[in-house]
């Protein structure tokens, strides 16, 4: 949280449900300090409102506040239904899950974002701030992000370093034209909207994203 996280996925499917719903209620305190949102994996919500599902059901999708689902491929996306958004992976090879893949790279994420019908996080192998920058630039909505904030030995420094590069990717640019007439580039703007992993960095937001808009020159 200290380094901008604010949406957070808690899985620890391991644990009993009654230890897991205590760490879910210490978690949701923490992260109501900074207006975060927590989302928990598996379609109980431990008492809250927001869930991440599997790619494998279940189907249809339970009825909350928020919900999610991963894909990997078009025809886990073409399921989707009442979804709010899907994370796909993996963009880039991961650690965390070595040999699943192939990885979709920059270009396979562009793929699947032009023909989704949510909003979809990137997800899988993403350490850099340039990696960042590259799933933003293909389409991301957010950036999720798991191994690099768990193996960090400063995990609050290594998350201000990914969410200030998602923040800088996604600001407008300001161009200056011979008119006089301020433009608003298009490029890297995104709408806002939740995010995957065990932990995120993505804007806070709610719901369903607004479409993307931009400032025209007037004439």
């Amino acid at each position: 949280m200290a380094g901008g996280v604010r949406w957070v996925v808690l899985r620890e499917k391991d644990l009993p449900r009654a230890e897991r719903a205590a760490l879910a209620a210490e978690l949701r305190a923490i992260l109501a300090d900074v207006d975060g949102t927590l989302i928990v994996a598996g379609p109980d919500p431990l008492g809250g409102d927001a869930v991440h599902l599997p790619a494998a059901g279940p189907y249809p999708p339970p009825t909350h506040g928020l919900v999610g689902r991963s894909c990997h491929h078009q025809t886990e996306l073409n399921r989707l239904t009442t979804e709010h958004y899907a994370t796909v992976s993996p963009i880039w090879p991961t650690r965390t899950k070595p040999g699943y893949g192939p990885p979709l790279g920059p270009d396979g994420l562009r793929k699947l974002v032009d023909s989704s019908p949510v909003p979809l996080l990137a997800l899988g192998g993403v350490e850099t701030p340039d990696q960042v920058t590259a799933c933003v630039q293909a389409g991301a909505t957010g950036v999720a992000v798991l191994g690099a904030l768990m193996r960090a030995t400063n995990p609050a420094e290594t998350a201000a370093t990914l969410t200030s590069a998602f923040k800088e990717a996604v600001t407008p640019v300001l161009t200056q034209t011979r008119r006089g007439v301020t433009q608003v580039s298009t490029s890297g703007l995104r709408p806002t909207v939740p995010t995957q992993g065990s932990s995120l960095t993505a804007r806070s937001g709610h719901g369903r994203p607004q479409p993307q808009t931009a400032t025209k020159e007037e004439k």
